[in-house]
């Protein structure tokens, strides 16, 4: 079966997809016909469900290892964050190096288009007075062990890299998995509109509120987390850009992050303990600053700084700890699997980390 596997290296647990089990057998696909190489011979094909981070650093690292792959994302346009100039993701060094050891080329193309932040200060804070509660060396461990430098990059510019890197012919847009079927021998997945797909492996990476997750382990609510997210873009650059690059401000039910995303803009995140409010409503702007007025200036600035309609809020969700991710041929990845909160970024590292297949140690 498609199955996970995790190693522990010095207390670091790295996570690889192992589809080492299946051949590709013969079958009738719904769409066409075989799924032959260049070379003639028949390739296992992975189908996954969800064009985000997770799915398509999959489909590069399943592409370069001589897999037949097809990716299905409802929208392309809709990035998992929010939008073409919101959610920058925050690419620390782990995940550069796994995109690293998957392709240096794409991995190059992506550093480039980022912006460095693990060369400045980054830390906690207190939300009143702004002083350091304590400070994280990204840069250090990073070099000494060769790896490369924590970066933020905008989600759009993160995802047009990857989706070209995969091929867009393998990327099927406004295609969203809806059902699948596991008869043992192969897997087929439904889509929306009713075509069908026939593969040998199904990776469900269709986030949080994921169908494939519903079908494989039963529909299960997501719980809210109590907290509601406000987050903004501001062209502002701060006096301290050059020497900090993230920052959490912690008080009592609420935090404010700040970090800066390059190209002369500060992103910031605002939580705040509240029943949820269901959907974005106006006068966000005017409510932050209640909510953070009498924060250090830092934060009070960087809300001044931002327009209304550069604000945009959302309920933050979570969901029970699953100890199985697959079952016979299908498997979970990312916030399908285990959903993150917003972060350090840790949501889409993490499901670029599992993407890591180098440890398949079955030639195809």
């Amino acid at each position: 079966m498609a199955y996970f596997q995790c190693h522990n290296f010095n207390n670091q647990y790295q996570c690889s997809l192992s589809f080492s089990q299946f051949r590709a057998k013969k079958a009738i696909r719904c769409e066409e016909r075989g799924y032959l190489g260049l070379d003639g011979r028949k390739r296992l094909r992975i189908l996954i469900a969800g064009g985000g981070v997770g799915g398509l650093v999959l489909a590069l690292a399943a592409r370069k290892r001589g897999y037949d792959v097809k990716v299905f994302e409802r929208d392309l346009s809709a990035v998992r964050g929010e939008g073409q100039h919101r959610g920058p993701i925050q690419l620390l060094s782990s995940a550069l190096a796994v995109l690293e050891s998957i392709d240096e080329d794409v991995t190059k193309r992506i550093v480039e288009a980022g912006c460095v932040t693990g060369n400045r200060i980054n830390g906690l804070a207190d939300g009143l007075s702004g002083e350091w509660f304590t400070k994280f060396d990204l840069f250090t461990p990073a070099v000494t062990r060769g790896l490369p430098v924590t970066q933020v990059i905008c989600r759009i510019a993160l995802q047009n890299i990857l989706v070209s890197a995969v091929g867009k012919d393998i990327v099927n847009n406004n295609s969203k998995v809806v059902d699948f079927v596991d008869d043992s021998n192969k897997v087929r997945v439904i889509l929306e509109d009713g075509r069908q797909y026939e593969g040998d492996v199904l990776v469900g990476a269709d986030g949080i509120w994921s169908k494939v997750r519903s079908k494989l382990f039963g529909a299960q609510p997501a719980h809210y987390s109590n907290y509601t997210c406000y987050s903004g873009l501001t062209n502002f650059v701060p006096p301290y850009i050059d020497t900090v690059g993230y920052r959490v401000f912690l008080g009592s039910n609420q935090y404010f992050v700040a970090i800066d995303v390059g190209s002369g803009k500060m992103q910031w995140y605002a939580f705040h303990k509240q029943a949820p409010m269901n959907g974005d409503s106006p006068g966000k702007k005017e409510r932050l600053l209640e909510l953070f007025g009498s924060w250090c200036s830092n934060v009070v600035t960087l809300i001044s700084e931002t327009t209304e309609d550069m604000i945009l809020q959302r309920d933050i969700y979570d969901r029970d700890m699953i100890y199985s991710w697959g079952n016979g041929r299908v498997t979970l990845l990312g916030d399908a699997a285990h959903p993150m909160q917003p972060n350090l970024g840790q949501g889409g590292c993490m499901a670029i980390e599992v993407t890591n297949i180098g440890m398949i140690t079955s030639p195809l």
